[in-house]
């Protein structure tokens, strides 16, 4: 018996050896990866900045006209009495980060106080050349890099401009959608415009304000406020935990079964997840689903609006 049980020692030894080292390279995989995705998001959140930056200082600025947003602001407020446009995006976009801490999570507001710092750095220093004067190429493409790099800072998971996390918020607060509080938002912005400048700058203002929400629409690959995801994976239970406590989404769970994929024909049972989030949550969705299976399978599609049901955040608190 004691020659037995010795065997068996070595066998549950060497057993609990190997699953610590599939640990340890399952934890170094998922360390990896993480790693990348940041990389990945500095990266990108850095050409937005520079895209931004090109569009401000290379098209709208030398022409005296604005976009809308906080970035309309500041140009607005830096045309009539010249405090420098970099501490103007600065110190108007503080209250909306706060928000953006309140309502989304501390990851995507330092993500965006991150960008809009470099945005304010990258309009101070880098020495844009002034493309062109021609009104409507600048109300073309100033508004297309504006645009451009707003939609890659989101697609990093941040933003340059406020206004969208304020429309956010003041969605849940009101039955108008996000889409109907930015217009009204930028209705105001280009009616001061147009009054304390003159109504031509106001309306090549508009044309750059249209240039650029087509651009970040595209980039955004057609994503409108809302986004439908549908995930499906055998870790589903982890993901719809996540989902609730992290994210503080409501979701619903059905019952499926597998058909094909890459290990062939399958009849296994699935808990499929379908959930709706905001655009600015898509990155942050995505990574910590990855990160509980990369495996995973995740379908989006865009959705205009929606009605009933908990599409508002629940107040559950990330820990």
């Amino acid at each position: 018996m004691t020659i037995i049980n010795r065997i068996s020692n070595i066998f549950q030894t060497d057993r609990s050896r190997t699953v610590e080292s599939i640990q340890r390279r399952q934890a170094s995989k998922r360390l990896k990866k993480r790693v990348l995705n940041y990389l990945r998001d500095f990266l990108i959140i850095i050409l937005g900045v520079v895209s931004a930056g090109f569009g401000l200082k290379g098209f709208l600025m030398p022409n005296g006209l604005i976009d809308g947003g906080v970035t309309g602001i500041s140009l607005l407020i830096n045309k009539e009495s010249h405090i420098s446009l970099s501490i103007l995006i600065l110190i108007l976009n503080i209250p909306f980060l706060l928000l953006g801490f309140r309502q989304i999570s501390m990851g995507f507001c330092m993500k965006s106080i991150g960008s809009i710092t470099a945005l304010a750095i990258a309009v101070a220093i880098i020495p844009y050349p002034i493309i062109t004067n021609d009104k409507i190429l600048v109300a073309v493409f100033g508004g297309f890099f504006l645009g451009a790099g707003i939609g890659l800072v989101i697609r990093g998971g941040a933003v340059i401009d406020g206004t969208e996390v304020l429309a956010i918020y003041l969605s849940r607060k009101a039955s108008l959608t996000v889409g109907d509080f930015i217009l009204i938002f930028n209705i105001i912005i280009f009616s001061v415009a147009a009054y304390l400048l003159t109504i031509e700058v106001a309306l090549y203002s508009i044309l750059i304000y249209l240039a650029a929400s087509k651009t970040v629409d595209f980039i955004l690959e057609g994503i409108e406020e809302f986004t439908g995801v549908t995930i499906i994976s055998t870790r589903s239970h982890q993901i719809s935990q996540m989902i609730k406590k992290k994210l503080g989404r409501g979701l619903t769970i059905y019952t499926g079964r597998k058909g094909f994929g890459k290990s062939g024909e399958s009849n296994q049972e699935v808990d499929i997840i379908f959930t709706v989030i905001t655009r600015l949550e898509i990155n942050r969705l995505t990574t910590e689903v990855e990160r509980i299976d990369p495996r995973a399978f995740i379908v989006m599609q865009s959705i205009r609006d929606t009605r009933g049901g908990m599409v508002k955040k629940h107040p559950l608190k990330e820990k």
